[in-house]
């Protein structure tokens, strides 16, 4: 059975069939995993990552969207399994035309069609929880009508569970790896995904947010044409984040800079972060501006989380070891040591490094300096901060006891990915003067404010202080 049969018929016996063929490829991972560390046997990894690639590659679904986010999260995968996996795209098969017709009525009723003035039979873009049509509204906008694949609940604890049996295997060649707060963030994240309706809550929280730069852009969401499982938006025009990389310095330079304020102003401004990094999520118009497409993994931090991340940055600029501390405590860091401190440490010289010095460099400069190897540096499919953070988590693993808050995997994905992004871009900025302007005026209270207001307006709730 086909993926675009699958898509069409998701019974039970084609549901069977694609998790047997991931099974088969997660079984021979773990034998030859377990014959590389029992019996001797060498295995060449980069070879088999690739044919484990292909074969997920072919699957699509939420087991993607799962390998993708992997890809940027350190110590989830071995290495060589994180660079390939890393080059998943999100485009998967469509729907047919009489699927999507019975779909959408079950969205919309039986005389859904009435409630645009045209709707497109072919998708304009597929990925792996859903598709997207091109419509037109009764009033002449254009729309993006995002439409859920059928039975992905079913599809998505499915693939969680083969989740569990990828962290196993990997337990297997190195038992010191504990992934439980990874998994259950994935879990987390994967299951708001879903939920359309909560997604379209996160837009327009979003569209608050943003609503003062010029740089970015946020889709309307069309309540009356939106279900828990159908997003409707306004489409918005842009080319590819990848198409950019060739334009001249001061073009890219421009892009990373509407980038970086789209994804850290809402952060520092209101404790909000958007946490898929992946490149299809941004469009760029002619202008240079961006539009941001995709709100389905946001998380929501606490007034004291955003308080301590701004401390730390200072404690790094200054030298203040009890400034560090005191950062690490607010974050739920207990019996903090010497050795534990200076292992934070050299996590947070690395995320902070580009934002100490004021002048205007690359974002591979600061990989050299702190420790990425510089072939991964200048790699244009490098995992931009991995050596660091792989180095980082190994020495937490090693003094026993240490469990990191699930947001501190979740700030290590974050700023990856945006890492990653200036990377291919080669901008070159003063990173040091965006990030000062962002925390000026910062208030702790004052950002507890603006976040309740904003959240209330977008019908969300505060996190727990």
């Amino acid at each position: 059975m086909t993926d675009q049969s699958y898509r069409d018929d998701p019974s039970i016996g084609g549901r069977v069939r694609r998790y047997a063929r991931v099974g088969t490829s997660m079984g021979g991972l773990a034998a030859r995993l377990a014959g590389e560390r029992y019996l001797g046997m060498k295995l060449d990894r980069s070879a088999h990552a690739a044919d484990l690639r292909a074969a997920l590659g072919g699957l699509k679904g939420p087991l993607m969207k799962v390998a993708q986010i992997l890809s940027t999260i350190p110590d989830a995968l071995p290495k060589e399994y994180a660079q390939e996996l890393a080059q998943l795209q999100a485009d998967a098969p469509a729907m047919g035309w009489p699927f999507v017709k019975r779909r959408m009525a079950t969205e919309l009723g039986p005389g859904w069609q009435k409630a645009f003035a045209s709707f497109e039979r072919e998708a304009a873009a597929a990925a792996s929880l859903g598709q997207v049509h091109r419509a037109t509204a009764h009033d002449g906008r254009l729309l993006a009508a995002k439409l859920q694949y059928p039975d992905m609940a079913s599809a998505v604890e499915a693939d969680l569970r083969q989740l569990k049996l990828i962290f196993s295997i990997y337990a297997r060649y190195d038992p010191s790896i504990d992934t439980r707060h990874i998994h259950a963030e994935i879990a987390e994240r994967l299951h708001e995904e879903l939920d359309y309706e909560l997604e379209a809550r996160h837009a327009r929280l979003y569209a608050d947010m943003l609503s003062g730069e010029a740089g970015v852009h946020v889709p309307e969401v069309l309540t009356e044409l939106s279900t828990d499982r159908l997003l409707t938006m306004t489409w918005l025009d842009g080319a590819r984040m990848l198409d950019q990389v060739d334009r001249p310095q001061a073009d890219r330079d421009r892009i990373a800079m509407n980038m970086f304020r789209a994804w850290y102003w809402p952060f520092y401004g209101y404790g909000v972060i958007h946490g898929d990094p992946h490149l299809g999520n941004y469009t760029v118009r002619d202008d240079l501006s961006l539009n941001l497409l995709d709100f389905g993994c946001i998380r929501v931090f606490p007034p004291r989380f955003v308080r301590g991340v701004i401390d730390l940055y200072h404690a790094i600029e200054r030298g203040d070891r009890d400034l560090a501390v005191h950062a690490y405590e607010s974050w739920g860091f207990r019996d903090l040591t010497t050795e534990l401190v200076d292992t934070l440490n050299l996590w947070a010289a690395f995320v902070y490094a580009p934002l100490l010095d004021d002048r205007t460099r690359r974002i591979q400069e600061f990989a050299a300096k702190v420790g990425t190897s510089s072939a991964a540096a200048g790699a244009e499919q490098a995992v931009y901060g991995r050596d660091v953070a792989e180095k980082v988590h190994k020495q937490l693993r090693e003094f026993g006891g240490v469990t990191p808050p699930r947001e501190f995997v979740f700030m290590d994905r974050a700023a990856i990915g945006l890492g990653g992004v200036f990377l291919r871009l080669q901008a070159e900025i003063n990173w040091h003067r965006l990030f000062k302007e962002l925390i000026a005026d910062f208030d702790e209270k004052t950002l507890a404010k603006r976040q309740k207001a904003a959240l209330k307006k977008a019908g969300l709730t505060a996190p727990a202080a």
